[in-house]
C-alpha cells in the first residue's frame, strides 16, 4: 500500500482553511475598524477647532469672537468659503491653528488656503447660553460626534 496524501486530503484541507480566514477576517472586521479610525480623527479635529475658538474667546477678554465675518452663526452652518457657509479660516489662522482641519472621508472637505476650504465640520452658537457645538455630520457607524463648550 502506498502511503502519501491525497487530493481530496488536500482539498479539504484548504476548505478548512478558508473558512478559519474568513472567520478570521469578519471578526477583525478591517472597514470597521478603519471606519472607527476614521471617527477618532474626526473628535480630534472638533476638538482642536473648538479649543481654538476657545483661545479667539479668551484672548478678547469679554468673551467676544473675534472674527472678520462676525459672530458665530445661531443657525447651524459648515465651516467653509463661500455663500451660505461660516468663514472662520481667518479668525483662527495662523494665532491658533496651522490649517483647519477637515474630515477625513467626505469627498467635499478640503483644505487649499483661507480662500479655498470646506472642513465638513457645522458650527452653532446656543443663543440663550452662549454655548459653541462643532459637530461632524459625515460620522460613520451610526455615531453622533459633536462638541459643546
Amino acid at each position: 500500500m502506498k502511503k502519501g496524501i491525497t487530493l481530496l486530503e488536500i482539498i479539504i484541507s484548504m476548505a478548512i482553511l478558508v473558512i478559519l480566514l474568513v472567520i478570521t477576517i469578519r471578526a477583525m472586521n478591517p472597514g470597521g475598524q478603519i471606519a472607527m479610525a476614521r471617527n477618532s480623527q474626526r473628535s480630534f479635529h472638533i476638538t482642536s477647532i473648538l479649543n481654538a475658538i476657545r483661545a479667539n474667546l479668551a484672548d478678547t477678554r469679554t468673551g467676544t469672537f473675534i472674527c472678520a465675518n462676525g459672530d458665530i452663526p445661531t443657525s447651524t452652518k459648515r465651516m467653509a468659503s463661500g455663500v451660505g457657509n461660516y468663514d472662520i479660516a481667518s479668525c483662527l489662522i495662523p494665532n491658533y491653528l496651522n490649517i483647519l482641519p477637515f474630515d477625513p472621508s467626505a469627498s467635499s472637505s478640503y483644505w487649499t488656503d483661507l480662500s479655498n476650504y470646506n472642513t465638513g465640520y457645522n458650527l452653532i452658537k446656543n443663543s440663550s447660553s452662549g454655548a459653541i457645538t462643532v459637530s461632524a455630520p459625515y460620522a460613520e457607524l451610526g455615531k453622533t460626534i459633536s462638541v459643546t463648550r
